[in-house]
């Protein structure tokens, strides 16, 4: 069976104080010994502090928002895989939707970051899905479907070290999710893509929904077949609901 994923993406939020409460928090309230792999991806300049007080249960795992698609060199204000790996980064998100409409990142970008983190040994949280538009005008399935490319370029042993988080665009900070079959459905479509390159990867990889996921749906969308936890948002910024989440996931 596939492992359960719960991931805090804290986008533009929290100062260094309040971060460093909420983990502690978090640590102090979930059971080590669930079987629900838990991450934290906090912004940037939190990312030593909080693995400074991670303990040794890896109660939490540490994630970045985001990588370069640069190695080094002069590019102001970037951060690199390697960057991220040396403060302690197990994980990274790519291809979130808000870095694909707001600054632009395109297929070929995507794919840099996704070679370089995974050749520094981070595993990737690859995000797809369809804005509304394209959902009205049944475009979706096409839409994510040509987002997967990247992922199907990649060898059988880098595909084992992804995890492809389903996040319809229009249900992003709106409070409005996909219902729990159209989360199923798309998150069965992404397993036949996948099962393109590979059935048994396809079987193997862990697909997370995210798009306004809270402790009130998680139950629901987490026992759907192809639902392996959630990328969550807004709601992961306050400790109690996102335990709630987490247990939703046990």
């Amino acid at each position: 069976m596939r492992q359960k994923i719960v991931a805090a993406n804290w986008k533009l939020n929290k100062t260094l104080s309040e971060g460093l409460d909420l983990v502690n928090f978090l640590q102090s309230k979930v059971n080590e010994h669930d079987d629900v792999i838990k991450i934290i991806c906090p912004t940037f300049p939190l990312l030593y502090p909080i693995k400074e007080i991670l303990d040794s249960s890896k109660k939490f795992y540490l994630g970045a928002q985001n990588c370069s698609a640069y190695e080094r060199g002069a590019y102001t204000g970037e951060v690199s895989a390697s960057i991220l790996k040396s403060v302690g980064c197990e994980y990274v998100i790519i291809g979130h939707s808000e870095r694909r409409k707001m600054f632009g990142e395109t297929e070929e970008v995507l794919f840099q970051k996704l070679n370089l983190a995974l050749q520094n040994q981070l595993k990737v949280i690859y995000c797809v899905g369809e804005e509304l538009d394209q959902r009205k005008e049944k475009l979706h399935f096409n839409v994510v479907k040509s987002q997967l490319d990247n992922l199907l370029k990649l060898s059988n042993e880098q595909l084992q070290n992804v995890i492809i988080a389903y996040e319809p665009v229009w249900a992003i900070g709106t409070g409005v999710n996909a219902t729990p079959k159209q989360a199923q459905e798309m998150h069965a479509y992404i397993r036949e893509i996948v099962a393109t390159k590979d059935a048994d990867i396809a079987n193997a990889i862990p697909i997370l929904y995210g798009g306004s996921c809270n402790a009130m749906n998680a139950g629901q969308l987490f026992q759907q077949k192809d639902i392996d936890g959630g990328l969550i948002g807004s709601a992961s910024l306050k400790g109690e609901e996102f335990l709630q989440i987490i247990y939703a996931a046990s």
